[in-house]
């Protein structure tokens, strides 16, 4: 499989999940205020090389790979150096068209807690919402639609074990990326 095939699979996964969790937002009423963005500040955020392969081919096609990887190896900040704090818009990602995974499905999605219960996997400003304890009871009993972290992950993984396997530091994981798109043309003409 090319690496363009192996980006439009992962695309094809994202659009699958973008149209499941705006299917939950309108069921839910949920939503992130307009131009947010907290939980892209969190210092412990972690990624998958996989999933950041949208925006690393976005950036090489760009002409921007090398700039970004500089940059990344240059940080020491464990946030996410797509973040654009003064953006406004849909939240302030400058990428927001090709996000990781993660940064899809924090607020909209449930993972299973140690006793097998689904369990909603969002922020403090969403749990504050009106509705929110209904749905949070809905999820839990089964009752509400919501996609669930692992399945999405599985199917990343289903497209690339090897890139999927490995949980790294958002800065970290999108590095990685990089070096994979830029491994992959350095051995073929793409003139």
């Amino acid at each position: 499989m090319t690496l363009e095939e192996k980006v439009a699979q992962v695309e094809q996964v994202f659009l699958k999940l973008d149209a499941e969790i705006a299917a939950f937002q309108h069921a839910s009423g949920l939503h992130c205020p307009s131009g947010c963005g907290k939980c892209c500040f969190k210092p412990d955020i972690e990624a998958t090389v996989i999933e950041f392969l949208p925006v690393a081919l976005e950036f090489y096609k760009r002409g921007m790979a090398f700039i970004w990887l500089d940059k990344l190896k240059d940080t020491d900040t464990t946030i996410c150096q797509i973040l654009n704090p003064v953006q406004a818009g849909q939240g302030l990602c400058s990428e927001y068209k090709h996000r990781g995974l993660i940064c899809r499905l924090f607020g909209y999605s449930a993972r299973k807690n140690k006793y097998g219960a689904a369990e909603l996997v969002t922020c403090e400003i969403i749990k504050d919402q009106a509705g929110y304890q209904a749905i949070k009871a809905g999820i839990e009993s089964g009752e509400s639609q919501v996609p669930f972290m692992h399945d999405y992950y599985m199917q990343l993984y289903a497209i690339d074990m090897d890139l999927s396997r490995g949980f790294y530091p958002i800065n970290r994981a999108l590095q990685k990326a990089l070096e994979v798109v830029l491994h992959y043309y350095a051995y073929r003409n793409t003139t």
